[in-house]
């Protein structure tokens, strides 16, 4: 059976995150009945690089799909995207090894996270407005304390008895463009809620109301601090996922809204 790497462009905001859920609405679920409609049968196998949850976007979200059909990729793509609604677009599709895993396969990610400085009338669905001033070189302190191999507990609900709650951040990098500041985060995997809290911990510092230092306690000690501060989800991205050979470095630029 052919095996094809998707790669996928979607607005969240009409989502009930990436995930096929029961009685709930997903990007997920509706690739998968594209696919029944274009193939006449479902995916034998189909599996995003990880979840994003309601309300998150993604630039190039990837998944791999296992379905028996004739067509070609160029096909394949062309047709789903006749059958998507118009908020998810089916970027690229290509024949890959059945060896190749979406996200078993994935290598790191990148998500990026746009905060905006003035009251947007077109771009709200996009980001978070952020009313208070921001202090751009207190953010950047914080987000040096972050990088590297940590123990993200205070900034996920995943139970760290369960699963690992240690992430290695390969870099966070903060810039503004325009009334955007955009922030973005690369690293091995993420938690759930994890770049959210990180953003509304970095927020609060950049607002003057805790020091970047406290992001030491936060990785120390587990906390309920970062909770409350959750950014919303509207701002978020995934930006990009990086397989073998694929390059690290790319311009930092905003996705929408700019």
């Amino acid at each position: 059976m052919p095996r094809f790497k998707l790669t996928i462009e979607y607005a969240g905001t009409r989502y009930s995150g990436w995930q096929i859920q029961t009685n709930a609405r997903t990007v997920q679920g509706e690739i998968a009945q594209a696919v029944r409609v274009v193939t006449g049968r479902g995916p034998d196998e189909f599996y995003g690089s990880g979840r994003t949850d309601a309300g998150v976007h993604a630039l190039a979200q990837v998944a791999h799909l296992g379905v028996a059909t004739s067509l070609p990729p160029a096909a394949i793509r062309h047709r789903l995207n006749e059958e998507l609604p118009s908020d998810i677009v089916i970027l690229d599709v290509e024949t890959v090894d059945h060896r190749f895993h979406a996200r078993k396969s994935a290598l790191g990610r990148a998500y990026l996270y746009q905060v905006a400085r003035r009251r947007t009338a077109f771009a709200k669905p996009y980001v978070w407005w952020v009313r208070d001033p921001l202090d751009l070189d207190r953010v950047r302190l914080a987000a040096a304390h972050v990088t590297g191999l940590h123990d993200f507990r205070s900034f996920t609900d995943d139970d760290p008895e369960e699963k690992s709650t240690r992430v290695h951040l390969e870099r966070v990098e903060v810039a503004e463009h325009g009334h955007l500041v955009l922030v973005r985060f690369i690293g091995s995997h993420f938690l759930w809620k994890m770049v959210r809290r990180l953003v509304g911990v970095f927020v609060e510092i950049g607002r003057g109301g805790l020091a970047p230092e406290a992001v030491d306690d936060l990785l120390r000690e587990r906390s309920s601090l970062a909770a409350r501060l959750t950014a919303p989800s509207s701002g978020l991205f995934l930006e990009r996922v990086f397989y073998r050979g694929d390059p690290r470095d790319h311009p930092l630029r905003p996705a929408l809204g700019g």
